[in-house]
């Protein structure tokens, strides 16, 4: 008797059904108070075999000065995910209250005052990220307050002396190992102030400028520190976006934008740090 012949493909590995993501967004440039972290999302999120999903990684907000703007960072996206910019962060305007930082995945911290009332905390994305921090008042050049961070918010600042520290961040180990991502940046002030976990920037003491967030961990940007004349602040880190799933289930049938791809752990791991796609 002779056995049916079957088809190869029905016994190969098909592709997914579902993945799981992480998606982080780029963070917030600083200026005087510290920019928020971009938003954090990682969930599962169901597939269709055959079907392109469109990967866009965030890049950093670009940085401001103590009395000056930076900027937002953009949105990050993963097929219906979309993850928050982080804010900016607040500026510091003479004899005038401090300017709030920008809304955003976590919120921008507050720029200070010598007069009025310090800048108030932007808002962050509820699931994503939290509120910046406040900025002070009642003295010249008062500290800026912290970027929020994906799992606390950003400090206040204190009266003629350091800024508000960033918020920190959140951990996944869908690349494989443990890291934190989405930490909030810290505000200037009269002394150095490190920046929230997951990437946030240190925020400036005197005259010493805010510290960019990390590539890849969509980290906020430093505040300025609190001497006249523009110091600088720090522009926010770009963000990321990784897909895991089983090895059982077979390679991505199509990439673009390079991802970085490892079968490790039991998994499948598409890293993209630049914008691109992927078929599963």
């Amino acid at each position: 008797m002779a056995w049916p012949v079957f088809p190869f493909s029905m016994f190969s590995a098909q592709g997914p059904t579902s993945v799981e993501y992480l998606v982080v967004a780029g963070g917030g440039g600083g200026a005087y108070g510290g920019g928020g972290a971009g938003g954090f999302r990682s969930a599962t999120l169901s597939v269709i075999s055959g079907t392109n999903y469109t990967v866009t990684v965030g890049g950093g907000g670009s940085a401001g000065q103590n009395t000056s703007n930076g900027a937002s960072g953009n949105n990050s996206v993963f097929a219906s995910i979309t993850s928050a910019g982080g804010g900016r962060g607040g500026i510091f305007i003479t004899s005038q209250s401090g300017t709030a930082g920008d809304n955003g995945g976590s919120g921008g911290g507050g720029g200070g005052a010598d007069s009025g009332s310090g800048g108030a905390g932007g808002t962050g994305t509820v699931g994503q990220g939290n509120n910046g921090g406040s900025g002070a008042v009642g003295g010249t050049f008062n500290g800026g307050g912290g970027g929020g961070g994906a799992s606390a918010s950003g400090g206040n600042a204190v009266f003629n002396s350091n800024g508000g520290s960033g918020g920190n961040g959140s951990s996944s180990s869908l690349s494989g190992t443990s890291i934190a991502y989405a930490g909030g940046g810290s505000g200037g002030g009269s002394i150095q102030t490190s920046g929230g976990s997951g990437g946030g920037g240190a925020g400036g003491g005197s005259s010493q400028a805010g510290v960019a967030g990390t590539t890849n961990r969509g980290g906020g940007g430093g505040g300025g520190g609190n001497q006249s004349g523009g110091v600088a602040g720090g522009a926010g880190g770009s963000g990321i976006v990784i897909i895991q799933y089983s090895n059982s289930f077979s390679d991505a049938k199509q990439t673009t934008g390079s991802p970085n791809y490892a079968n490790s752990g039991g998994f499948k791991i598409y890293e993209f740090i630049g914008s691109g796609s992927i078929t599963f």
